[in-house]
């Protein structure tokens, strides 16, 4: 009998997308008859804007085998312990959404809740003190977790990392390559379809060779060469919520020291980041073309850079959305073929790393079972709503009206899906996370707290805890939290001992 087993499977594309999907399979699909190709072209550039991460590559590099300080050194990388927003809610506000939490969950309640409510008697210090990744951040420190410091904030400390895309591509390609993915250099002119399903059956090369293959992973970018230019599988565009749809970048000089957190500051028209690596530092100004010229948001990111520029800058154009299908018949499409939210919570490398865990759960044989296509669908729609609702409170949050842009944000229409978690938050501060959605409590809060939003009121559950032991537990808390940060290295100190490992 013929296997129905896929075995040839083709990455059409390479960058950070398509070398991740050849790593992680090449991995996981380790059966000798498969066979994973990938076609890229060096002539074709890549985007390259997503150099900051979320800790949930920890989990990928691990699931690689990767060593990490390894990765560190290759990779030109730097630590990261949040974000800091400067300008959003209004001018002159700042704020860090962290990776770790506020304090303690206690009595079964969200830490934020207790705070709030000694917040309301006139007596809380500042927020920003009971979580110390915003303390490390601020005051440029950082260590990895020890887990065997039980109870201790120091033993759950959650870190990402900035590094240079391109060279994590250059090190995900020697693994791949180390593990029999092929890759052919060259530029595909179109691709075929079978006429009985309408499956894609193989792509054309410029130079005439014509490669067939089973499964089809597309990675081509914002133009979707197989999801969109073959299958025409469409697009929902969601620039009204999200209103940028260009970007300018470029490099500058190394800061002098390296801070663990990645910044973005709101500007007239969008928001500028910066992002500290080891050598350089990464730029871009994230803006609506609607509201200011492509030379203006130039002399905007020029003005906001804390050293000379070392690069040309560069634009990009792009919508924000989601194709219709994400996985059409026999194509599965990642990164950047597959939809695009801009990097403003780093969540790029994030999605692309969650749809290949999610192919491997409902990993097809060549029968294309099409209830798990739509399952795989629906739930990569839940994701990037979910990513998206987040997003656009960034925006929405704001009670800045000094240019037509912020004026939009802040009068525009939003999903009735965040309209409830902003309507329940401002009642009484609850805060859900649905569907085991990417960002949590302590996530939310941070925006609705930095932003300025404040609750009505608290959990009521919170006024169960006496007055004298809620100022006990806080207190104690607070001086832990403290005794921590005193604990942790300067983050360049620790940064430089790993590189001179090497």
């Amino acid at each position: 009998m013929q296997s129905n087993d896929i075995k040839n499977i083709v990455i059409v594309g390479g960058g950070t997308a398509g070398w991740m999907a050849a790593a992680a399979l090449s991995k996981l699909l380790y059966a000798d008859d498969i066979n994973i190709r990938l076609i890229e072209s060096e002539a074709i550039g890549t985007v390259g804007v997503g150099e900051a991460t979320i800790p949930h590559i920890l989990y990928f590099n691990r699931l690689l085998g990767l060593d990490e300080n390894d990765f560190i050194r290759q990779t030109n990388a730097t630590f990261k312990l949040g974000i800091e927003f400067v300008d959003w809610g209004k001018l002159g506000d700042s704020y860090i959404h962290p990776f770790g939490p506020y304090g303690f969950d206690m009595e079964g309640m969200h830490f934020h809740h207790l705070w709030l409510r000694q917040h309301k008697q006139g007596k809380a210090k500042p927020i920003d003190e009971f979580n110390l990744q915003i303390l490390a951040a601020k005051a440029g420190k950082f260590m990895r977790d020890k887990p065997d410091m039980k109870g201790s904030p120091l033993s759950t400390i959650a870190y990402a990392f900035q590094f240079d895309a391109a060279l994590y591509v250059k090190f995900l390609r020697n693994v791949a390559e180390k593990r029999g993915v092929i890759r052919k250099e060259g530029k595909i002119t179109h691709a075929s379809v079978n006429s009985d399903n309408g499956h894609v059956s193989s792509v054309h090369l410029e130079n005439g060779e014509v490669i067939s293959g089973d499964l089809f992973i597309d990675c081509s970018g914002f133009d979707g060469l197989l999801i969109e230019k073959t299958l025409k599988t469409g697009y929902d565009d969601w620039s009204h919520y999200l209103p940028c749809n260009s970007a300018v970048t470029r490099l500058s000089e190394r800061l002098d020291d390296l801070p663990p957190y990645t910044r973005a500051t709101a500007k007239t028209a969008g928001w500028q980041w910066r992002i500290p690596l080891q050598s350089r530092t990464g730029n871009g100004y994230v803006f609506s073309n609607q509201f200011i010229s492509d030379e203006e948001a130039l002399t905007t990111l020029n003005a906001g850079l804390d050293k000379a520029p070392t690069s040309d800058p560069r634009y990009l154009r792009f919508t924000t959305g989601i194709r219709k299908q994400v996985w059409n018949k026999n194509v599965v499409s990642l990164g950047l073929s597959a939809g695009f939210l801009e990097p403003l919570e780093s969540t790029s490398i994030h999605l692309i790393q969650t749809a290949i865990a999610r192919l491997m759960t409902n990993f097809p044989d060549k029968s294309f079972n099409q209830p798990d296509i739509d399952y795989y669908n629906a739930r990569t729609r839940l994701e990037y709503e979910q990513i998206r609702d987040f997003l656009i409170l960034h925006y929405k949050a704001t009670t800045r009206d000094d240019s037509e842009f912020w004026r939009y944000c802040k009068d525009m229409a939003i999903p009735a899906s965040l309209e409830q978690r902003i309507a329940i938050y401002k009642e009484n501060a609850r805060l859900y996370r649905h569907d085991n959605e990417l960002f949590n409590h302590v996530s939310w809060f941070a925006v609705f707290h930095g932003q300025g939003i404040i609750p009505k009121a608290y959990n009521p559950i919170a006024n169960q805890l006496p007055v004298y032991e809620l100022d006990k537990r806080l207190e104690e808390i607070h001086k832990v939290t403290s005794k921590c940060l005193d604990h942790m290295p300067d983050h360049q100190s620790y940064l430089s001992r790993i590189i001179a490992e090497s």
